[in-house]
């Protein structure tokens, strides 16, 4: 079938990308779905930094490629051997395959996968295919396995979870990434418990999407600290305690006074090594920092290793929050729509998918949260 597609070409041009234009929008031939595969009708998609990273040239990926992996969408029909889901069920998408098999997955660790890692980086399905091609004849590769800034998308079963209904798309295309990483560092990576101290390093959608999961928690403080007083505005909105600039020569002395030393948990969603340095220098004797930020591969932070072990610090990395997504989505789902994490407030736009090159301008400037493109 034909379907139409952003697809990145060359990564690395200039801004103005509504200029430039990265992504173009394309008709391409998409083959029906392989054994253990779904065909997906996308309503929802969401842009993240990793996307952007991909079209800044910050995390190499081969090209041509299809992008997008936070989304959401509507089951069109079923490859061989998938049993467990019916035309028309609700998804969202996961952008990990977890193979069930493998090491990683057998600890109950998915996001860890191995053969969903290989699969990722070669830009191809969990199955080693490809299901894109172009007006050539071409191959187009595969986003973390969704390629979701699309109309239709062909993906693996294993990067599916089934969704309630009654859940809009855009609302339900966020749980596929934000707050699956957001909520997910804090409840499974970190394990904050309740009246613990937070504080929380970069405001974007994963970030804010931490500040809802720490206060849902039951943290009794949680700092907010964001280069936009936008952002921080909207953090003390969510529920933050405290807001401070992380431009501010002086932001680690003021945190670490308001906080009587430090926080028990700092969390960096910045992918930045200077917002690292800020959220180890704020983590207090005994605490924990953790960082789900993506920063170029060649990025380094040099580890004060007395300090390390004088104060029994403890220093994490969270890719997806950690999660189980056929175990955390749904609690996630229940616990919006029981009012006690108000997801809907991270979206900051709704774009056609022509207008996408315009809505990643206003990411890469800092001026959005989190926007959506919607498909009719």
């Amino acid at each position: 079938m034909k379907t139409r597609v952003a697809v990145l070409r060359q990564a690395g041009l200039p801004h103005p990308y509504a200029e430039s234009k990265p992504l173009s929008i394309e008709e391409v031939e998409l083959a029906p779905p392989g054994r253990d595969e779904v065909l997906v009708r996308i309503r929802a998609a969401g842009l993240c930094h990793s996307d952007l990273s991909v079209i800044n040239g910050d995390r190499p990926r081969p090209l041509p490629m299809a992008l997008g992996h936070e989304a959401a969408g509507e089951v069109m029909a079923l490859g061989e051997g998938v049993h467990d889901l019916a035309v028309g069920d609700h998804v969202a998408l996961v952008f990990v395959p977890s193979c069930g098999h493998c090491m990683p997955c057998s600890e109950g660790r998915p996001a860890l996968c191995e053969p969903g890692a290989a699969a990722n980086g070669a830009g191809t399905l969990l199955s080693g295919a490809r299901r894109l091609a172009d007006g050539d004849g071409g191959v187009v590769n595969h986003h973390l396995g969704c390629s979701a800034f699309a109309e239709h998308a062909v993906v693996s079963r294993r990067s599916l979870v089934k969704l309630d209904p009654a859940l809009p798309f855009d609302e339900a295309a966020l749980f596929g990434c934000a707050v699956l990483t957001g909520v997910g560092a804090v409840v499974n990576t970190a394990q904050v418990r309740a009246g613990q101290s937070v504080a929380v390093l970069g405001l974007g959608g994963v970030g804010l999407a931490a500040v809802i999961g720490a206060v849902a928690a039951g943290a009794r403080e949680v700092v907010a600290i964001d280069l936009s007083p936008a952002k921080r505005e909207q953090a003390l909105a969510m529920g933050a305690t405290l807001a401070f600039d992380g431009a501010d020569p002086e932001c680690v002395d003021k945190v670490r006074a308001a906080t009587g030393g430090g926080l028990d948990h700092v969390f960096e969603f910045a992918g930045s090594v200077r917002a690292f340095e800020t959220a180890y220098r704020i983590t207090r004797r005994g605490g924990t920092t953790t960082t789900a930020g993506l920063p170029p591969p060649n990025a380094a932070f040099g580890l004060p290793i007395v300090n390390l072990v004088g104060e029994e610090r403890t220093i994490k990395g969270s890719y997806i929050g950690t999660c189980v997504p056929t175990r955390d989505i749904p609690r996630f789902v229940a616990l919006y729509q029981r009012g006690r994490m108000p997801v809907n407030r991270l979206m900051s736009g709704r774009l056609t998918l022509d207008e996408i090159n315009e809505g990643f301008d206003r990411l890469h400037a800092g001026e959005a949260i989190r926007q959506v493109v919607v498909f009719p």
